[in-house]
């Protein structure tokens, strides 16, 4: 008997616990997409078309930011070290994701 109290007393405590645990809803603010290369380079106008239909999707605004230098190593390199949140994501190609990366370290902008 004291089995099957201790057994609802902690079902009932996991269920009082959870009942103010909520999840948080994304995005609940602008998104910045990073374009490792100028503005009015492929990466950047393909960028720019995925922003425009994630705005629909998402609701939230997206913002396109051009960091270009570094064969695009200076753009990565600022979204690698973003707070891992999803607000800030990257555009790119093979060469400023892969091939500049396997080979160079990832630039600082300072």
């Amino acid at each position: 008997m004291q089995r099957i109290v201790c057994f609802f007393l902690a079902v009932l405590g996991l269920a009082c616990a959870s009942m103010g645990v909520g999840a948080q809803l994304y995005p609940s603010r602008p998104i910045t997409m990073v374009a490792p290369f100028a503005a009015g380079a492929p990466v950047d106008t393909v960028g720019r078309f995925m922003a425009e239909r994630m705005r629909v999707s998402l609701g939230q605004p997206v913002i396109i930011e051009n960091v270009s230098g570094a064969a695009g190593t200076l753009g990565v390199g600022r979204v690698a070290r973003a707070a891992a949140d999803g607000y800030t994501i990257s555009v790119g190609n093979i060469s400023s994701h892969v091939l500049t990366g396997a080979i160079y370290a990832l630039q600082s902008m300072c």
